[in-house]
Protein backbone atom coordinates (compact mmCIF):
# COMPACT_ATOMS: atom_id res chain seq x y z
CA UNK A 1 0.00 0.00 0.00
CA UNK A 2 1.27 3.16 -0.69
CA UNK A 3 1.72 6.40 1.69
CA UNK A 4 -1.51 8.36 0.20
CA UNK A 5 -3.62 5.25 -0.30
CA UNK A 6 -2.58 4.63 4.12
CA UNK A 7 -3.38 8.54 4.35
CA UNK A 8 -6.64 8.72 2.91
CA UNK A 9 -8.42 5.37 4.12
CA UNK A 10 -7.40 6.66 7.63
CA UNK A 11 -8.90 10.36 6.49
CA UNK A 12 -12.17 8.43 6.07
CA UNK A 13 -11.75 7.07 9.90
CA UNK A 14 -11.36 10.35 10.96
CA UNK A 15 -8.01 9.94 11.89
CA UNK A 16 -4.99 12.75 10.32
CA UNK A 17 -1.33 11.57 9.80
CA UNK A 18 1.40 13.26 9.46
CA UNK A 19 3.82 13.36 6.71
CA UNK A 20 6.90 12.11 9.73
CA UNK A 21 3.98 9.79 10.98
CA UNK A 22 3.48 8.05 7.78
CA UNK A 23 7.57 7.17 7.79
CA UNK A 24 7.05 6.25 11.39
CA UNK A 25 4.50 3.30 10.04
CA UNK A 26 6.53 2.54 7.20
CA UNK A 27 9.32 1.61 8.95
CA UNK A 28 7.28 -0.11 11.55
CA UNK A 29 6.22 -2.18 8.68
CA UNK A 30 10.19 -2.84 7.28
CA UNK A 31 10.91 -4.48 11.22
CA UNK A 32 7.99 -6.68 11.66
CA UNK A 33 8.76 -7.86 8.04
CA UNK A 34 12.38 -8.15 8.49
CA UNK A 35 11.96 -9.61 12.40
CA UNK A 36 8.77 -12.05 10.92
CA UNK A 37 11.40 -14.03 9.18
CA UNK A 38 13.45 -15.07 12.21
CA UNK A 39 10.01 -15.89 14.70
CA UNK A 40 6.48 -15.76 14.25
CA UNK A 41 4.85 -12.14 14.43
CA UNK A 42 2.13 -12.15 11.73
CA UNK A 43 0.34 -14.44 9.73
CA UNK A 44 -0.24 -11.22 7.03
CA UNK A 45 3.26 -10.33 4.95
CA UNK A 46 1.24 -8.40 2.48
CA UNK A 47 1.98 -4.43 2.25
CA UNK A 48 -1.68 -3.48 1.79
CA UNK A 49 -2.90 -6.55 4.08
CA UNK A 50 -0.71 -5.33 7.22
CA UNK A 51 -1.19 -1.61 6.33
CA UNK A 52 -5.51 -2.64 6.91
CA UNK A 53 -6.07 -5.53 9.22
CA UNK A 54 -3.19 -4.22 11.79
CA UNK A 55 -2.32 -0.51 11.15
CA UNK A 56 -5.45 0.87 10.28
CA UNK A 57 -7.72 -1.53 12.48
CA UNK A 58 -5.46 -0.34 15.43
CA UNK A 59 -6.23 3.11 15.12
CA UNK A 60 -9.77 2.67 14.62
CA UNK A 61 -9.84 2.83 18.88
CA UNK A 62 -9.38 6.69 18.05
CA UNK A 63 -12.55 6.77 16.31
CA UNK A 64 -13.98 5.60 19.88
CA UNK A 65 -11.65 7.66 22.33
CA UNK A 66 -10.31 10.59 22.57
CA UNK A 67 -7.25 10.00 25.28
CA UNK A 68 -6.02 12.86 27.36
CA UNK A 69 -2.61 14.28 27.60
CA UNK A 70 -0.55 11.46 28.09
CA UNK A 71 -3.29 9.10 29.30
CA UNK A 72 -1.51 5.95 30.79
CA UNK A 73 -2.35 3.18 28.30
CA UNK A 74 -1.53 -0.52 28.68
CA UNK A 75 -1.63 -3.12 25.62
CA UNK A 76 -2.38 -6.47 27.16
CA UNK A 77 -0.72 -9.34 25.06
CA UNK A 78 0.57 -6.99 22.71
CA UNK A 79 2.51 -9.80 20.34
CA UNK A 80 3.61 -7.69 17.67
CA UNK A 81 2.68 -4.28 19.07
CA UNK A 82 -0.88 -4.21 17.82
CA UNK A 83 -3.07 -1.98 18.90
CA UNK A 84 -0.21 -0.39 21.16
CA UNK A 85 2.55 1.36 18.51
CA UNK A 86 -0.08 2.16 16.40
CA UNK A 87 -1.64 4.07 18.61
CA UNK A 88 1.68 5.36 20.18
CA UNK A 89 2.98 6.66 16.24
CA UNK A 90 -0.57 8.45 16.25
CA UNK A 91 0.03 9.96 19.54
CA UNK A 92 3.46 9.86 21.05
CA UNK A 93 2.24 11.54 24.12
CA UNK A 94 0.35 8.31 25.82
CA UNK A 95 2.36 6.82 28.19
CA UNK A 96 2.21 3.20 26.76
CA UNK A 97 2.85 0.24 28.71
CA UNK A 98 3.45 -3.17 26.24
CA UNK A 99 2.32 -6.45 28.32
CA UNK A 100 3.45 -9.96 27.00
CA UNK A 101 4.13 -13.26 28.79
CA UNK A 102 6.47 -14.33 25.59
CA UNK A 103 9.77 -12.31 26.56
CA UNK A 104 11.41 -12.80 22.92
CA UNK A 105 7.97 -10.45 21.76
CA UNK A 106 9.40 -7.85 24.00
CA UNK A 107 12.26 -8.14 22.66
CA UNK A 108 10.97 -7.45 19.36
CA UNK A 109 8.78 -4.29 21.00
CA UNK A 110 12.40 -3.28 22.34
CA UNK A 111 13.93 -2.99 19.09
CA UNK A 112 10.75 -1.44 17.51
CA UNK A 113 11.00 1.32 19.99
CA UNK A 114 14.53 1.95 19.94
CA UNK A 115 14.17 2.45 15.84
CA UNK A 116 11.61 4.45 16.07
CA UNK A 117 12.58 6.44 19.41
CA UNK A 118 9.20 5.71 20.99
CA UNK A 119 8.68 5.75 24.56
CA UNK A 120 7.43 2.22 26.05
CA UNK A 121 7.59 0.74 29.03
CA UNK A 122 7.51 -3.09 28.23
CA UNK A 123 6.42 -5.52 30.71
CA UNK A 124 7.43 -9.75 30.61
CA UNK A 125 4.55 -11.16 32.86
CA UNK A 126 0.79 -13.03 32.39
CA UNK A 127 -2.06 -10.80 32.49
CA UNK A 128 -3.68 -12.38 35.26
CA UNK A 129 -0.18 -12.09 37.11
CA UNK A 130 -0.02 -8.49 36.66
CA UNK A 131 -3.22 -7.84 37.15
CA UNK A 132 -2.67 -8.82 40.87
CA UNK A 133 0.58 -6.41 40.89
CA UNK A 134 -0.17 -3.37 42.85
CA UNK A 135 1.93 -0.99 40.99
CA UNK A 136 -0.32 -2.10 37.70
CA UNK A 137 -3.74 -2.87 39.31
CA UNK A 138 -5.92 -0.03 38.75
CA UNK A 139 -3.50 2.22 37.31
CA UNK A 140 -4.23 2.86 33.78
CA UNK A 141 -6.83 5.19 32.01
CA UNK A 142 -7.12 3.25 29.29
CA UNK A 143 -6.48 -0.89 28.67
CA UNK A 144 -6.82 -3.07 25.23
CA UNK A 145 -6.43 -5.89 23.89
CA UNK A 146 -6.94 -7.10 20.22
CA UNK A 147 -7.29 -11.22 19.04
CA UNK A 148 -6.22 -12.20 22.91
CA UNK A 149 -9.10 -14.48 24.52
CA UNK A 150 -13.17 -14.40 24.16
CA UNK A 151 -14.17 -11.74 25.86
CA UNK A 152 -15.67 -13.40 29.19
CA UNK A 153 -11.93 -14.19 29.31
CA UNK A 154 -10.57 -10.80 28.15
CA UNK A 155 -12.18 -8.87 30.29
CA UNK A 156 -10.64 -10.02 33.90
CA UNK A 157 -7.26 -10.06 32.05
CA UNK A 158 -7.73 -6.32 30.97
CA UNK A 159 -10.72 -5.30 33.43
CA UNK A 160 -7.95 -5.12 36.29
CA UNK A 161 -5.57 -2.95 34.95
CA UNK A 162 -8.30 0.01 34.66
CA UNK A 163 -8.47 2.55 36.70
CA UNK A 164 -11.85 4.18 38.51
CA UNK A 165 -13.20 6.48 35.28
CA UNK A 166 -11.38 4.55 32.99
CA UNK A 167 -11.88 2.60 30.22
CA UNK A 168 -10.83 -0.88 28.34
CA UNK A 169 -11.22 -0.29 24.64
CA UNK A 170 -12.10 -4.22 23.26
CA UNK A 171 -11.07 -4.79 19.91
CA UNK A 172 -12.76 -7.00 18.49
CA UNK A 173 -13.96 -8.93 15.37
CA UNK A 174 -17.73 -9.87 13.62
CA UNK A 175 -19.10 -11.49 16.65
CA UNK A 176 -18.48 -8.99 19.07
CA UNK A 177 -22.29 -8.91 20.28
CA UNK A 178 -21.98 -12.92 20.53
CA UNK A 179 -19.36 -12.04 23.02
CA UNK A 180 -20.29 -9.36 24.60
CA UNK A 181 -23.77 -11.79 25.87
CA UNK A 182 -21.24 -13.88 27.36
CA UNK A 183 -19.23 -11.53 29.23
CA UNK A 184 -22.11 -9.07 30.59
CA UNK A 185 -21.87 -11.18 33.88
CA UNK A 186 -17.87 -10.59 34.02
CA UNK A 187 -18.03 -6.65 33.02
CA UNK A 188 -20.24 -6.21 36.29
CA UNK A 189 -18.74 -8.42 38.26
CA UNK A 190 -15.55 -6.24 37.74
CA UNK A 191 -16.76 -3.31 38.41
CA UNK A 192 -17.87 -1.89 34.97
CA UNK A 193 -20.09 -0.91 32.39
CA UNK A 194 -20.59 -1.66 28.81
CA UNK A 195 -20.59 2.22 27.45
CA UNK A 196 -20.28 1.60 23.41
CA UNK A 197 -20.06 -0.43 21.09
CA UNK A 198 -18.66 0.58 17.47
CA UNK A 199 -18.40 -1.41 14.38
CA UNK A 200 -16.01 -0.72 11.66
CA UNK A 201 -15.81 -2.51 8.08
CA UNK A 202 -12.12 -2.06 7.22
CA UNK A 203 -11.43 -1.54 3.55
CA UNK A 204 -10.91 -5.59 2.61
CA UNK A 205 -14.87 -5.63 3.99
CA UNK A 206 -13.93 -6.93 6.94
CA UNK A 207 -15.94 -6.49 10.20
CA UNK A 208 -14.53 -5.13 13.53
CA UNK A 209 -15.82 -3.72 16.65
CA UNK A 210 -14.32 -1.39 19.49
CA UNK A 211 -16.39 -2.22 22.89
CA UNK A 212 -15.73 0.70 25.39
CA UNK A 213 -16.38 -0.94 28.79
CA UNK A 214 -16.10 1.99 31.90
CA UNK A 215 -14.64 1.13 35.30
CA UNK A 216 -17.28 2.56 38.00
CA UNK A 217 -16.33 0.98 40.67
CA UNK A 218 -13.95 -1.14 42.30
CA UNK A 219 -13.70 -5.09 42.73
CA UNK A 220 -12.55 -7.86 44.74
CA UNK A 221 -9.30 -9.04 45.51
CA UNK A 222 -10.03 -11.79 44.60
CA UNK A 223 -9.58 -10.87 41.10
CA UNK A 224 -8.10 -11.81 38.83
CA UNK A 225 -8.03 -15.43 39.16
CA UNK A 226 -5.16 -17.73 38.01
CA UNK A 227 -5.34 -18.14 34.13
CA UNK A 228 -6.43 -22.02 34.32
CA UNK A 229 -9.04 -21.08 36.46
CA UNK A 230 -10.36 -17.87 34.58
CA UNK A 231 -10.25 -20.36 31.01
CA UNK A 232 -12.30 -22.99 32.54
CA UNK A 233 -14.68 -21.25 34.30
CA UNK A 234 -15.29 -17.67 32.92
CA UNK A 235 -17.05 -15.11 35.02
Amino acid sequence: MNELEFQNILKEKGIEVSEHQLQQFQKYYEILVEWNEKMNLTAIKDPREIAVKHFVDSLTVFSCIQPKKEAKVIDVGSGAGFPGIPMKLYREDLKLTLLDSLNKRLTFLGEVSDRLHLDTRRIHARAEEAGRDLNLRMKFDIATARAVAPLNVLCEYCLPFVRLGGVFAAMKGPNAEEELEGAKNAIQVLGCELEEVKTFTLPDDSKRAVLIIRRKKSFSGEFPRHGSKIAKKPL
